[in-house]
């Protein structure tokens, strides 16, 4: 066994290493239990497979290596000038078979405990707080000192040729508190390190409700003590003689195995006895996803790699030694990772305190094997890791040294100029290059002409009629409707039979939630099968079409009823789906038929008076369906495909950089892609628990009002919209005053219709509630959130994050942001909680008041927002938050138009404080912000006045009209031979 130490060693460093790297995105925390006795079983399996192959029965000689004692005769040898000798208290006490059954016993039951208590702290990430595992060394030595050294009394040795250096340092390395110093060292340095890389806070609510909250911070000391309890008992089982002499090495190691098998049995039934109670959780339970199963099977294998090397370290170098590698490792990877990828000045970081955390933990470990090689083992040692520390020891914690050192120096916390402005003026000119390229056809032969350039096929018949309908209504846009084209040209996959199969498909079942609308000879009829509850929006498709009907072909449409979008086709399969349609170039078809075929009414098949029974989507409502359903539409190298973040009190900056001008949003388009965003699975409601979410990876022709970006439906414009739902209509009661006459306040009200929250906290993640619990935090739970400050009062200071608590944001901002009426969509405890944290909910005020307030702030529901239209139109100024997307957005831009915010809410205050201001004291400094009211009001008036000119109700016309020409092109038997020439 002595030739296993140095693999054992290297096998703890390594695997605690790459452990460290694996464990922050891994799937396998999904379900902390199955992954456990997973891990569990591997390493029963390895330490009693192994043993086999050991001495039956040879053991290690102990001969005084292990103090289980206290060595009595040293006690009262004042001048002792010599080292004791060994007296028979120094030797093993023999443990009896009693004892030995309870350190199994006590070994299965730590380990089954800690599990549980991982399980409960990963359900509630966000409220978790820094762990007490940087101490686990310290404590070791806290106990060997308290056990031991101080009553042992330092050797007096004369040496007359010794230096005063030598002299100090053998005093020290003899000295009681010797392991004390060094651990206390790597421990405190290890949490000081690991707070000041832990960046900004996630906004996932840590419910001051929550029924398990107040112990949180109870379990996580448990747990460590759980983890000392069970380095002890290992320690003891492998190091243990019994009274017939010393034990063999294989038995020592298998009683190990042996205690982790016994642990997946407790496991085991308590996770019967839960399935069985806890009917909301079994399909979560019994249900085992690839992502998971691949993530578990590689964490399985980092756990065996750094549990078995722990474990045969434990039995060459003791726990002490053992621990403090395992420490040192995992800290060092941690706070150097996080650091690298860190860099920028948002979210800010104590970088200086980091370094020096790092300066303490590298001295504190080279004093430690320092001491370890140059004096008496302690009571939690088994023989020394060096006999002479090498020198590449020291150059490798040099190297650590210099690397941080090194990131320290080039990192700048302050900046120069505000991001804002920097993000309004690219904006400025993002939108003037768009209005160049939307608008320069002057006449139909210039439009046929742009049109051939920019999609490679000739107009759809009766372009025509629809360039005539759109110049007659002053339409601005007129070359630029790529987003028809992205959402179209997957269906060039599809033969015009098959589209119109599916569509009937869709229509012909009531449970699918799709309205069909028939046109026939330029009449419109509404399938009979629409509910009532629903018969408004197909009320507004139909005026939206009845002025161009009759220029429209025959065909079937079906319309999403729910809110919520449907289609997700699979990356894999989209990328040769598209291909398809990016090649069905039609122009060397110089003379290409300018009608749609004839007889098009017979191809569609009647809707049967009997609902079909087959079902073509999968009833998602209620799940969570990021991993499971919606991250499909990224490709299998992507950030939400291949990593989990399950840790919630963080927030993921890996996921907002791409977006992101420090704490502001600055690009709109990118941050509706969640393929580089797997936080996302925990931050809306529709990913986390949709309350009507049917769902399909195939591809189904259905019109939507919204959709997550990748996603396949057909966006067209809100009914919601057209019928004036909620409209902008100031009255004497409530006028729209100018800008600077408004309240200076951000202004929200609306419900909880974001997702439903039937147990399990789900509402905790869901975007509304965040929003509102940031703008209120009633319960002083709200994470601290960053404000960018001058870092004087100079007029060209240079500015600094800083991090100032939610309720000092409520001091120094005005926000009325608040839920009406009622808790929707939840049941049980979760209303409870929700109307506990939410509390007082308001009645329900005139839509029109919202134009009394300089800002407005807009959500998502469970879809898109129907308010957003009506802001823009007013003099208030827009901020917006948002997953779904809409047919305008193309048209619309960020910075120009509205305030973008991230749906994490992170930047919401300091958005805020740049247009509102702030004067008051925040962490004991005062600060005067001067408020950029004219840039704000620059913004609105930019928004109103486009919002005017492309996204009225006549631009929803000309939008629909368009799109429902290249829909009768698609469904047409002959559409590769169709299109309109002006100049034949």
């Amino acid at each position: 066994m002595e030739t296993t130490k140095w693999p054992a060693i290297t096998g703890l460093v390594v695997g605690t290493i790459l452990l460290a790297r694996e464990i922050p995105t891994t799937f396998a925390f999904d379900k902390p239990v199955h992954t456990a006795i997973l891990a569990l079983l591997s390493c029963a399996g390895v330490l009693i497979g192994g043993s086999r192959l050991l001495p039956k029965g040879a053991g290690r000689a102990h001969s005084g290596a292990n103090y289980d004692s206290l060595p009595l005769e040293e006690i009262g040898h004042a001048h002792a000038s010599r080292e004791p000798s060994p007296s028979p208290a120094d030797a093993s006490v023999p443990v009896s078979l009693r004892e030995l059954r309870v350190i199994f016993l006590s070994l299965a039951l730590a380990i089954s405990l800690r599990i549980l208590i991982l399980r409960q702290l990963l359900l509630n990430t966000q409220c978790a707080r820094l762990g007490w595992e940087p101490l686990i060394p310290f404590m070791f030595a806290l106990w060997d000192y308290w056990t031991v050294q101080r009553h042992r009394k330092q050797a007096i040795q004369d040496n007359l040729d010794r230096s005063a250096y030598d002299d100090i340092d053998h005093h020290i390395s003899q000295a009681p508190y010797r392991y004390l110093l060094a651990s206390f060292l790597v421990g405190f340095g290890g949490l000081i390190a690991l707070s000041a890389s832990s960046g900004a806070s996630s906004t996932v609510i840590c419910s001051a409700s929550l029924r398990n909250r107040w112990y949180l911070s109870v379990s996580q000391l448990a747990g460590t003590m759980l983890d000392i309890v069970i380095l002890l008992c290992t320690s003891k089982l492998l190091n243990r003689q019994d009274r017939r002499g010393p034990s063999g090495t294989a038995l020592r190691f298998a009683s190990v195995g042996f205690a982790a098998l016994l642990s997946i049995i407790c496991l085991a039934f308590v996770g019967g006895i839960y399935y069985l109670i806890a009917d909301y959780d079994r399909h979560w339970i019994s249900t085992i996803h690839p992502h998971y199963l691949s993530s578990a099977l590689k964490l399985n294998v980092l756990i065996c790699l750094a549990m078995i090397s722990a474990i045969v370290s434990v039995f060459h170098v003791g726990v002490l030694t053992t621990s403090m590698v395992t420490v040192f490792c995992a800290v060092s990877t941690l706070t150097t990772a996080s650091t690298w990828t860190n860099s920028h000045p948002f979210p800010p970081s104590s970088s200086g305190l980091g370094l020096l955390a790092i300066f303490m933990m590298i001295i504190g470990f080279a004093a430690y094997f320092h001491v370890e090689t140059s004096s008496e083992k302690s009571v939690f040692s088994i023989q020394k890791t060096f006999t002479k520390i090498p020198s590449w020891f020291y150059v490798l914690l040099l190297s650590l040294f210099v690397v941080r050192t090194g990131k320290w120096a080039t990192h700048d916390n302050s900046m120069s100029y505000h991001p804002i402005d920097i993000l309004m003026f690219e904006a400025s000119a993002v939108h003037e290059n768009y209005v160049n390229q939307t608008q320069s056809s002057r006449t139909l032969e210039e439009a046929v002409k742009n049109y051939e350039k920019r999609y490679g096929r000739h107009p759809p018949p009766n372009f025509n009629f629809w360039y005539s309908y759109a110049t007659a209504r002053n339409s601005v846009v007129i070359d630029d409707f790529d987003s028809i084209h992205r959402d179209l040209e997957p269906f060039y996959s599809l033969t015009p039979e098959e589209i119109r199969l599916r569509t009937w498909k869709l229509i012909s079942n009531e449970w699918n939630n799709a309205a069909g609308l028939s046109i026939r000879n330029g009449e419109m009829t509404v399938s009979p099968i629409v509910p009532g509850t629903h018969r408004w929006m197909l009320d507004g498709v139909m005026d939206m079409i009845k002025p161009f009907v009759d220029k429209l072909p025959d065909m079937d449409l079906a319309f999403n009823i729910n809110d919520e979008p449907r289609v997700v086709i699979p990356f894999e399969e989209a990328e040769s789906i598209n291909s398809v349609g990016s090649t069905k170039s039609n122009l060397n078809n110089k003379a290409p038929r300018p009608m749609f075929s004839g007889g098009r009414a017979d191809q569609w098949k009647a809707i049967p008076e009997t609902p079909l029974e087959d079902r073509v989507f999968t009833d998602l409502g209620g799940q969570r369906n990021f991993y499971t359903y919606s991250n499909a539409i990224c490709s299998s190298d992507s950030a939400a495909r291949s990593r989990r973040e399950w840790d919630r009190a963080g927030m993921c900056t890996s996921c907002t950089h791409p977006q992101s001008l420090g704490a502001f949003l600055a690009n709109w388009t990118t941050a509706a892609d969640i393929c580089h965003q797997p936080d996302m699975a925990d931050l809306h409601g529709f990913f986390i628990s949709p309350a009507a979410f049917k769902g399909t990876h195939n591809l189904y022709p259905i019109f939507s009002q919204s959709k997550v970006q990748g996603f396949n439906d057909i966006l067209f414009p809100s009914p919601w919209n057209y019928k004036d739902k909620v409209k902008y209509d100031p009255n004497d009661e409530y006028p729209d005053r100018p800008f600077t006459e408004k309240n200076n306040t951000l202004f929200w009200r609306g419900t909880t219709s974001e997702g439903i929250s039937k147990g399990g906290h789900k509402w905790n993640g869901m975007a509304r509630q965040r929003f509102i619990h940031q703008a209120n935090d009633a319960s002083r739970t709200a994470p601290k959130q960053a404000l960018l400050l001058p870092q004087s009062s100079e007029k060209n200071s240079k500015l600094n994050y800083e991090m100032v608590p939610a309720a000092k944001m409520k001091e120094l901002m005005s926000a009325d942001v608040r839920i009406v009426r009622e808790i929707a969509r939840c049941d049980g405890a979760d209303c409870d909680e929700q109307f506990s944290n939410f509390s007082p909910l308001l009645e329900p005020s005139d839509f029109q008041i919202h134009w009394k307030f300089k800002y407005l702030l807009d959500l998502d529901g469970a879809g898109f927002s129907g308010r957003f239209l009506p802001f823009l139109e007013s003099k208030s100024l827009p901020f917006k938050a948002a997953l779904f997307r809409e047919w305008w957005d193309d048209r619309v831009t960020a910075w120009q138009h509205f305030v973008p915010l991230d749906i994490r809410g992170h930047g919401t205050w300091a958005t805020l404080a740049y247009f509102a201001g702030i004067e008051g004291e925040i962490n004991g400094k005062d600060y005067k912000v001067e408020p950029h009211e004219r840039e704000g009001q620059l913004i609105a008036d930019r928004g109103r006045e486009w919002a005017g000119q492309v996204l009225r109700k006549e631009d929803m016309e000309i939008y629909l009209f368009r799109l429902l020409l290249e829909w009768g092109r698609i469904t047409d038997d002959a559409r590769d031979t169709l299109g309109y020439k002006k100049y034949l």
